[in-house]
C-alpha cells in the first residue's frame, strides 16, 4: 500500500504526520506532493462571480485525484482508496462521479464512506468495503471512522483533525482570497497573509496584518518583504504590525497617513490600551533607523471598520478546531 500525501496552502499543516503514519502504518511507503505551484487553478468563481465554496472544494478535488491517478499509474497501482465525504456546500456525488469519469478512472476509485457512489466503485473492492458495511450504511461518518479504525487496530480519534484543516472551512477565508485574487500579480506571500486575524485592507492595495501572541508573530516575522513597514508598540509582548503597499506611487504625505493609520491600529491591540496615546516604533524592514510616534488607539474594532476606504473582512475560527 503507498500513502499519498498532498500539501496545499489552503490546508493546515500536520506537524507530526510523519511521525503518525510511522505509528499507524508500519512499513508503508508514504510520499508526498506539494500543490502550492496550482494554488491558482484551485478557487473557483460563481457564476454571477466572486467566491465559490462549491467550485473551489470541487476544483481541489479534481486536481489532488488527477494527481493521484499519475502517481498510481508510475507506481502500477490498480486502484485509489479516499477517504472523502460529502460535506455541507461541497461537490456532490453527482460531482464526484462526474470528475471520475472525466479523469477516466470509472472502477478505478473506491470511497468507501460513500454509500451513494458504491455503484462507480471498483467491484472487488465495493464487495471487500459491504462485508465491512462501510458502503451503503445508514450510520454517520463519524462512526463508519470509528468502526474502520478500530478494525485495523488504529486509534479511532481523528488525530490530523481532517474536517477542519481545510482553510475554506473558516468563514471569511473564502471572501479574503476573492479580494485577493482581484488584484494583479498577487503571491504565495500575500496568500499567507490571509491566515491572520487581524488583516486590513485599505484601499485597493494597502494591507495592515496584525499578529497578537507569540505563535502569530513568529509566522508574520517570515512574511516581511524588504519594502514592507514594521509597526509595534515601545511596551513588551505587544501586537506587530505588518504594512505593505505601493509606496513608490504615493506621496510623502500618503505614505505618512498610511503609517498613522497602521500605527493606531496596533495601538488599539495594545493590551493597556487606553484613550491616551501609545509609543509607537516604525522602520522599513531593511532600514538601520527606527523612528517613534505617540498614537492614539481607536476606542473599538468597529471604529477602525467605519473609516472609510478601510475593508476588514471576519475571519471565523472553525468550529472543530475549538470542540
Amino acid at each position: 500500500m503507498h500513502l499519498l500525501h498532498f500539501r496545499s496552502p489552503f490546508s493546515r499543516e500536520l506537524d507530526d504526520l510523519r511521525q503518525l503514519v510511522r505509528a499507524e502504518w508500519s512499513g508503508t511507503v508514504y510520499r508526498t506532493q506539494s500543490i502550492k505551484k496550482d494554488y491558482r487553478r484551485l478557487i473557483g468563481t460563481a457564476p454571477e462571480g466572486g467566491f465559490s465554496h462549491a467550485r473551489s472544494c470541487y476544483n481541489c478535488r479534481y486536481l489532488l485525484l488527477a494527481k493521484a491517478k499519475r502517481y498510481m499509474e508510475r507506481i502500477g497501482a490498480a486502484y485509489i482508496v479516499t477517504g472523502e465525504v460529502l460535506t455541507a456546500g461541497g461537490p456532490s456525488s453527482d460531482d464526484l462521479i462526474e470528475m471520475t469519469a472525466r479523469l477516466g478512472m470509472r472502477s478505478r476509485i473506491l470511497r468507501p464512506l460513500l454509500s451513494s457512489i458504491g455503484a462507480d466503485a471498483p467491484r472487488d473492492l465495493t464487495s471487500w468495503a459491504r462485508r465491512k458495511g462501510r458502503v451503503r450504511s445508514t450510520k454517520s461518518k463519524h462512526a463508519l471512522l470509528g468502526e474502520a479504525a478500530a478494525d485495523l487496530g488504529m486509534d479511532p480519534r481523528d488525530p490530523m483533525r481532517c474536517e477542519c484543516r481545510c482553510k475554506f472551512s473558516a468563514d471569511g477565508f473564502g471572501k479574503r482570497v476573492a479580494s485577493l485574487f482581484g488584484e494583479a500579480g498577487f503571491t504565495l506571500n500575500a496568500l499567507r497573509l490571509l491566515d491572520f486575524e487581524l488583516f486590513y485592507k485599505v484601499g485597493a492595495s494597502t494591507k495592515i496584518v496584525l499578529a497578537r501572541d507569540e505563535a502569530e508573530k513568529r509566522e508574520l516575522q517570515n512574511l516581511f518583504l524588504p519594502e514592507d513597514f514594521r509597526v509595534y508598540p515601545a511596551t513588551p509582548h505587544g501586537p506587530m504590525t505588518l504594512v505593505r503597499t505601493d509606496w513608490d506611487a504615493k506621496s510623502p504625505a500618503d505614505r505618512r497617513e498610511v503609517i498613522d493609520l497602521a500605527a493606531r491600529i496596533t495601538a488599539t491591540f495594545v493590551d493597556s490600551a487606553g484613550p491616551a496615546a501609545i509609543p509607537i516604533y516604525y522602520r522599513q524592514e531593511l532600514d538601520d533607523e527606527t523612528l517613534l510616534l505617540n498614537a492614539r488607539p481607536f476606542q473599538s474594532a468597529d471604529e477602525i471598520a467605519a473609516i472609510g476606504g478601510v475593508e476588514m473582512i471576519p475571519l471565523a475560527t472553525p468550529q472543530a478546531l475549538v470542540a
